[in-house]
């Protein structure tokens, strides 16, 4: 019985608002039904905890403006730890620098990353992590064994966007944004049934599964569903 006392304001540092066209645009009229005024290239540089104040750069211009705000949400932007960004590991940009296909280090032959360190260009997500330890597997045998690295990592990565009330966008992709969806209807749309695998079979997935190194990623599940004419 609040919402219509309550405005919602959405900043992104991105130039859009999520960075995949197709799911950009969903999710753009998602924020357009509730409401939601989206601000896109807009970084958060100071809070002001005492007046409640939010100070956002524009990234076009460099002007600063202020929000008052009751219930600030924030996700800060991803960085490397010290621990591999100061060693001999890292890239100009902190992250482990391997081939972003075999995910072998680009120098040191011995050395295979996955996970959020490493310098791969897909979004940083457990699902990255799941489909990165198949061709790790793979390639680290295929590496002790003194033959060519065969596997292929595709930069799938996966994002479950809650939209609503049982409502799910499920948004998967990998490299340049390539669409990499799971089930063969367009996941762009928010459903019940994606809705319905995070909530439970997710869960269990990633700590039975991915844990334990079992579940790498729905590429088999994908062929399946696609008959095969999928990547």
């Amino acid at each position: 019985g609040v919402r219509d006392k309550c405005s919602l304001t959405y900043h992104t540092a991105l130039p859009a608002i999520f960075g995949v066209p197709k799911y950009a645009a969903a999710l753009s009229e998602v924020a357009k039904v509730k409401g939601c005024d989206v601000k896109t290239k807009s970084s958060l540089v100071e809070v002001r905890g005492e007046s409640q104040e939010a100070v956002f750069e524009n990234l076009d211009n460099g002007e600063l403006s202020v929000q008052k705000f009751d219930l600030l949400h924030v996700g800060p932007p991803c960085a490397p730890s010290p621990v591999y960004a100061e060693s001999e590991l890292s890239d100009a940009a902190g992250w482990v620098d391997v081939d972003k296909n075999t995910l072998q280090h680009t120098r040191f032959q011995n050395v295979f990353s996955i996970g959020d360190c490493n310098s791969c260009p897909t979004g940083k997500t457990a699902a990255k992590v799941a489909a990165e330890s198949g061709i790790l597997y793979k390639n680290m045998k295929l590496h002790m064994q003194g033959q060519p690295l065969s596997a292929k990592y595709d930069g799938y990565t996966s994002c479950p966007l809650t939209v609503g009330d049982s409502k799910l966008i499920l948004a998967e992709f990998g490299y340049d944004g390539a669409i990499l969806e799971t089930f063969p209807f367009n996941q762009a749309k928010a459903m019940w049934l994606p809705y319905f695998l995070k909530k439970e079979v997710m869960p269990p997935l990633y700590w039975k599964g991915l844990i334990r190194g079992t579940w790498r990623g729905p590429g088999l599940f994908r062929k399946l569903a696609h008959l095969g004419f999928t990547k």
